[in-house]
C-alpha cells in the first residue's frame, strides 16, 4: 500500500535507492543528479523523471517544486563517497563538499524525513569535522537523528559491503529497521548461480547486459591458475606481475582473485568488471564478472536497464554507474524504516 509521502532522491545515479523505495510502495517524485548518462536507466526503470542538476548549484525552490504537494516531503541523498573512500588518502577530491551542500538545501527546504548513505570513512575524515558539520546543521533545524553502520549482508544483500546510514525527521525520533538475514547471508551462488555460462569476451545473446569482459592471454592463463578466495600468491612466479614482486607491491594480495560461490561477494567497486581490480573474478568460469552479474550484486533485479536498446555498452560508463549506486536493498531498508516512521505520526 502506497504511503502519504514524497519522496526526491539527491545524487540519484541510475536509481538504486529509489528503486528500493518504489519496491516499498514509496513514491518518488524525482531524481536529481548532474550524469546525464543516468538519465535512461533512472527514467525506464523508476517511472519518475530525472533532472539533471549540480547539486551545488541546486536552488532550494527547486527541490521544493519537485515534490508532490500536500504529501509528507523525503529528502534522501548519498553524496559522492569517494572523497570519503580509503582509496582517496590525500583527502584531496573537493566533491566532498558535497555533503555540506546538500545539508544546506536541508537546512532550507525543511523535508519531513532526510537519510543520507555513504562510506563509514566519512565518520573520520577530516578528523570527523565534515560529519559533523552535517549534524549540526540538522540539529539545528530541530531534526531528530540516528545513524548507524550497516553491513548490508544482515539486510540481504549478496556482498560484503559496509555503509553509513543516517536518518533524521522533525516529526519525532526515528530508528533504522533491525536486520532481517543474520543467521544465514545470502551468497554469490544465490544471486548469479543460474545465469547463463559465457566465456570472458562474449556477451549473452538474450540479455546484452550479462557481458563479460576481454583477458589478455596472460590474463587467461592466472585466472585458469587461480582458486576462489586466493590470490595472485597462489601462481607460478612467471604469472605473477613485476609490480606485486617488488617489496612495495606484495601487500596488495586482494587483486586478482576468484569469488566464492558460498560466501557474499566482496565489495562492488566501479570496476568490478576487471579481473586484476580486485577479487572480481567468477567462481568458476575463467573470467571476471559481467555487468550484468555486478548489477545482481547490487540489489538491481534481473530485468533493470540501463542501457536504450540498440545503444553501445561501455564498461567504464556501466560500471560507474552500478558500482556507485546505493544497493537496492539497502534502498528498500532505508524506505521501509521510514515508512513504519512516517505511520506511527499519521
Amino acid at each position: 500500500m502506497s504511503i502519504n509521502a514524497s519522496v526526491v532522491d539527491l545524487f540519484c545515479g541510475a536509481g538504486g535507492l529509489s528503486h528500493g523505495f518504489i519496491l516499498e510502495s514509496m513514491p518518488v517524485a524525482a531524481g536529481v543528479d548532474i550524469d546525464e548518462s543516468c538519465r535512461y536507466a533512472y527514467e525506464y526503470n523508476n517511472r519518475a523523471p530525472f533532472v539533471k542538476r549540480d547539486v551545488a548549484t541546486l536552488k532550494p525552490q527547486e527541490i521544493e517544486n519537485l515534490f508532490y504537494k500536500h504529501k509528507r516531503r523525503i529528502l534522501a541523498g548519498c553524496a559522492p563517497c569517494q572523497p570519503f573512500s580509503v582509496y582517496n588518502q590525500k583527502n584531496n577530491n573537493p566533491n566532498w563538499q558535497l555533503l555540506a551542500d546538500f545539508g544546506n538545501l536541508v537546512d532550507y527546504v525543511r523535508p519531513d524525513v532526510v537519510s543520507m548513505e555513504n562510506v563509514p570513512r566519512l565518520l573520520k575524515f577530516w578528523e570527523g569535522r565534515v560529519f559533523l558539520n552535517f549534524i549540526n546543521i540538522l540539529r539545528k533545524a530541530d531534526y531528530y537523528i540516528t545513524w548507524d553502520i550497516v553491513y548490508c549482508p544482515d539486510y540481504g544483500l549478496p556482498q560484503k559491503r559496509s555503509r553509513l546510514v543516517l536518518l533524521a525527521s522533525r516529526l519525532g525520533p526515528i530508528t533504522l529497521s533491525k536486520p532481517m538475514h543474520t543467521k544465514k547471508y545470502l551468497t554469490v551462488r544465490d544471486a548469479i548461480g543460474n545465469l547463463k555460462s559465457i566465456d570472458a569476451g562474449e556477451i549473452d545473446s538474450s540479455d546484452p547486459l550479462h557481458h563479460a569482459s576481454r583477458l589478455s592471454e596472460t590474463n587467461l592463463k592466472r585466472i585458469k591458475n587461480s582458486r576462489p578466495g586466493g590470490s595472485w600468491r597462489d601462481w607460478d612466479s612467471n604469472l605473477i606481475a613485476n609490480c606485486h614482486q617488488e617489496n612495495s607491491g606484495r601487500g596488495y594480495a586482494s587483486v586478482y582473485g576468484r569469488m566464492v560461490w558460498d560466501e557474499p561477494s566482496p565489495t562492488i567497486t566501479t570496476q568490478f568488471y576487471g579481473f586484476g581490480n580486485g577479487r572480481f573474478g567468477h567462481p568458476e568460469q575463467d573470467r571476471a564478472l559481467s555487468l550484468r552479474e555486478g548489477a545482481i550484486l547490487q540489489g538491481f533485479p534481473m530485468d533493470y536497464q540501463f542501457v536504450e536498446p540498440g545503444r553501445p555498452i561501455y564498461f567504464a560508463k556501466l560500471g560507474r554507474m552500478i558500482g556507485n549506486a546505493v544497493p537496492v536493498e539497502l534502498g528498500r531498508v532505508v524506505a521501509r524504516s521510514i515508512k513504519q516512521h512516517l505511520k506511527a505520526y499519521e
